[in-house]
C-alpha cells in the first residue's frame, strides 16, 4: 500500500501558483523522488523524437541540481543562471547538441537558490518557455525531483506529463504524491506512468499495478502506462561515458523501449 503524508500535500495544495496556458508540444518528465533515471530518460526521449524527424528542445528544469549538461558532456557558455539574472533571453541560452540533433537549454548545477524563484519570475519563465516552444515540434521538460513550487509551475505548462517510478516504496509514494497534487490543481492533467529499472517485464507490470490501484482507490483515476524499461547495464555505461544511449548502444533493450515510448507520444490519445 502506498502511504502519503497528507499534511505535506495539504500544505502544498494551499500554495497557489500562477499558471499559463498549456503548450500542446511540451512533455514534462517528473518524479517525486530523485535517482529514478529522470534526466537519462529526458535525454534519451529527446534523442528518440529527434531521430523520428521532430525538431526537439530539451529544457533542464531542475533549476537547483541541473545535470543534463553533465550527462551530455556539454560545457555551454550560457545557461539558466544567465537567463534568470536577466543577462540574456531563454532563446539565447539554447545550444545545439549535434550528436543527438536536438537543442538544449542547460540548467545551473549547484545553485540551490534558483529552486526558490519568486512566483512572478517563475511565471515569466513559464511564459517564455511556452513562447519558445512554438519554434519546436516537441519540448522535453526535465523537471526537478519533488513537488515544490518550481516543479509544479513548470509542470503546468505540459500537455503530457510522464511520471517515472521504480519499485522502491519511497519512489512509489513520492510518484503518487506528485500525481495527487497535480490532479488537485489540474484535474485535466494527462499523467502517464513510466516504470524504470524493472527487474523484468512482469515485475514492471506489478509496479505499475501498485500505483494504478492507489490512484483508482483514492483519486478515482487510472493513469496510463507509458512504458516499462527493464534494467540494462548499457544505460549506466552510457551515462558514465557522458554519451546518449542511442549513440553508444542504439540497439539495446532500453533504447528500444524508450523509442517505443517516443512513438506512443506521437499518436493521438484515444
Amino acid at each position: 500500500m502506498i502511504e502519503v503524508k497528507k499534511n505535506n500535500i495539504q500544505a502544498l495544495h494551499g500554495q497557489a501558483t500562477q499558471t499559463g496556458p498549456k503548450s500542446d508540444n511540451i512533455i514534462a518528465i517528473a518524479s517525486g523522488k530523485g535517482g529514478v533515471g529522470k534526466t537519462w530518460l529526458s535525454i534519451t526521449l529527446s534523442h528518440a523524437l529527434s531521430q523520428q524527424g521532430n525538431k526537439t528542445l530539451l529544457f533542464d528544469g531542475d533549476l537547483g541540481l541541473a545535470n543534463v549538461d553533465i550527462q551530455l558532456g556539454l560545457a555551454p557558455n550560457k545557461d539558466m543562471g544567465g537567463v534568470l539574472s536577466g543577462r540574456y533571453s531563454l532563446a539565447d541560452a539554447k545550444v545545439r547538441y549535434p550528436d543527438g540533433n536536438f537543442d538544449v537549454i542547460a540548467g545551473r548545477s549547484g545553485s540551490g537558490s534558483l529552486a526558490n524563484l519568486p512566483s512572478q519570475r517563475l511565471f515569466e519563465l513559464s511564459r517564455d518557455l511556452g513562447e519558445l516552444s512554438n519554434s519546436y515540434d516537441h519540448v522535453i521538460l526535465d523537471l526537478g525531483a519533488g513537488i515544490d513550487k518550481t516543479v509544479r509551475q513548470l509542470a503546468s505548462q505540459a500537455q503530457v506529463c510522464l511520471v517515472i517510478t521504480t519499485d522502491e516504496p519511497t519512489s512509489l509514494t513520492d510518484a503518487y504524491a506528485f500525481i495527487k497534487l497535480t490532479r488537485m490543481q489540474h484535474p485535466d492533467a494527462d499523467l502517464r506512468i513510466v516504470v524504470n529499472m524493472a527487474e523484468n517485464e512482469h515485475e514492471g507490470h506489478k509496479t505499475y499495478s501498485t500505483i494504478r490501484k492507489a490512484c483508482e482507490s483514492f483519486l478515482k483515476i487510472t493513469p496510463e502506462l507509458a512504458g516499462i524499461i527493464v534494467k540494462d547495464g548499457k544505460v549506466k555505461d552510457a551515462i558514465r561515458n557522458q554519451t546518449p544511449l542511442l549513440v553508444r548502444y542504439p540497439g539495446s533493450d532500453a533504447a528500444r523501449r524508450v523509442e517505443a515510448i517516443a512513438q506512443s507520444l506521437l499518436k493521438p490519445k484515444k
